[in-house]
């Protein structure tokens, strides 16, 4: 064997060995990242159900599949080249459009604590909106496209927490590593949300089954009778099923709760940081003293009841805001969204 090819293998066990590093280093990185968002992953899994409610069970996967790819879509093609664009040109302008962000989520989830509330003029405020702002569509797509609107805040947030949380290095190296921890989390949160919207088709399926063992091995077939343990599970597993059919309901109202304070907690969070940001630290100080004080009232749950109240104070500062916006939104955003789009039909007619 040669020199030269001697060394050429030597070189390509080097480049090897790097390789490896790095791909330990983007699985580490993109690791770290990712528990870091945690808080974010968990707000979206919770939102997201509360879009396929109402829905016939035959479109349930279909929309959370529409919804995931739409969330793909945001971290992949918008979010991950925006973060290293702004990163590299821009920084100052990831915090503000973060705030705007989270206005919009405040926004979102005071209505919809508004519409609990009042659900009469809710509904009035909804069609008034959707009047301005939407053509003709099914019920379907507004759905899907309302679910896809906040999936786009709840990924940016990641987004930005996974890039403060990269060290500084190649942009190629956080490219990889915030599209790992984007693919990772989409299908994380939308893998978990197709099980809840579906775990009552398989309680049903569960509850009318005499031989849970035989259908799980591929062995039941028409006119044979139970096996011994299919006689013995059968019962177990019927009322599990039935468990869950009577839970499922319960549990995704629960879920539309939880995301529902998830978006005023999220977005009134991006607020208070962002006003810290720009020197307006006396909120997230007034949050966190309290937080801190409310733990050492409990040393024993310390760490739970800080982050709990420093939740409870971003959510309330989030309802506030968000219950502000409703009427800015429908007495000055709506009308002038009407003007507007009055004034291009008008011109659109004159032109013809």
């Amino acid at each position: 064997m040669s020199i030269g090819l001697i060394a050429l293998l030597d070189d390509i066990a080097g480049l090897a060995k790097v390789a490896a590093a790095s791909l330990d280093d983007v699985g580490l990185q993109a690791a770290k990242a990712g528990a870091k968002a945690a808080g974010v992953v968990i707000d979206d899994a919770a939102v997201t159900p509360r879009y396929v409610v109402g829905f016939a069970a035959a479109r349930e996967l279909p929309i959370v599949g529409r919804i995931a790819l739409g969330s793909l879509k945001n971290k992949l093609l918008y979010l991950l080249p925006a973060a290293l664009l702004l990163s590299l040109f821009a920084p100052w302008a990831i915090t503000p459009l973060l705030m705007i962000g989270g206005a919009y989520l405040c926004y979102e989830g005071s209505e919809k604590v508004f519409e609990a509330l009042f659900p009469h003029k809710a509904h009035e405020h909804e069609a008034a909106v959707s009047e301005a702002t939407q053509t003709a569509q099914s019920l379907e797509n507004e759905k899907v496209g309302g679910a896809i609107k906040t999936d786009f805040i709840l990924s940016a947030e990641i987004m930005a927490i996974t890039l403060a949380s990269i060290p500084v290095g190649s942009i190629w190296m956080q490219a990889v590593v915030l599209a790992v921890v984007g693919i990772g989390i989409t299908i994380a949160v939308y893998g978990t949300v197709a099980l809840i919207v579906k775990a009552d088709d398989a309680g049903v399926a569960m509850a009318a089954s005499n031989r849970p063992v035989s259908r799980l091995l591929g062995r039941a077939r028409p006119g044979v009778s139970p096996s011994g343990a299919d006689r013995t599970l059968a019962p177990l597993t019927k009322a599990f099923g039935r468990g869950l059919v009577k839970g499922m309901p319960v549990l995704l109202k629960l879920l539309a709760i939880v995301g529902t304070a998830a978006m005023v907690w999220v977005g009134g969070g991006i607020i208070v940081h962002g006003l810290e940001g720009y020197g307006f630290a006396g909120l997230g100080h007034a949050i966190h003293d309290a937080a801190v004080a409310a733990a050492h009232a409990v040393p024993a749950l310390g760490g739970f009841v800080e982050w709990l109240v420093s939740a409870a104070g971003s959510g309330l500062f989030g309802l506030v805001l968000g219950a502000v916006l409703i009427p800015l939104i429908h007495f000055v955003a709506v009308p002038l969204i009407k003007a507007l789009r009055g004034g291009s039909r008008k011109a659109e007619k004159h032109s013809a």
